[in-house]
């Protein structure tokens, strides 16, 4: 099984990969650590052509699951998806778990991909308010060749709605 989901900072898309990935026994992927190489001083952008070497050896696989916001690079993930998830949750919702994610982290209950600071948290919701206007139409764009295999869903707790 490949599943690719999609969706704004905030929208889910980590929570439900991790459940699907549990209770399916399939791999999951973040694609903002196929985007960054994670080191304790810091986070350093990979460069195209490694970041796209990595992506192509994960889609390559005979399951997996991949995360992220990413849409421009990742047209190969769509393609080669059995089912697409656009998770299209509220503004509002993705707001509060943006906030709730940055306190959680900041208070050190529950450890992140990157170091939560301020102007980490302003770039989240200017991000998220950004998806809206710009990359969620590019996305349902990109998405209408796959329209077939695409779910989309408003809520991430609303999986059991969908047929895997």
């Amino acid at each position: 099984m490949k599943i690719n989901m999609i969706g704004s900072v905030g929208s889910g898309k980590s929570t439900l990969g991790r459940r699907i990935s549990s209770e399916m026994g399939i791999p999951l992927y973040e694609l903002d650590n196929v985007v960054w190489q994670r080191n304790e001083s810091g986070d350093i952008r990979n460069s195209p052509e490694v970041r796209d070497k990595e992506f192509n050896r994960i889609i390559k696989q005979k399951d997996w699951i991949i995360e992220g916001v990413h849409h421009t690079w990742t047209t190969n993930g769509f393609r080669e998806a059995d089912i697409i998830i656009y998770l299209d949750t509220p503004v509002m919702v993705r707001n509060w778990r943006i906030l709730k994610r940055f306190t959680v982290q900041k208070l050190g209950f529950e450890k992140g991909n990157y170091k939560q600071t301020w102007s980490m948290l302003r770039k989240m919701y200017q991000w998220n308010y950004q998806f809206e206007k710009v990359s969620k139409p590019e996305i349902m764009n990109i998405l209408k060749p796959h329209g077939d295999k695409l779910k989309i869903i408003t809520d991430n707790r609303s999986i059991k709605e969908i047929t895997l």
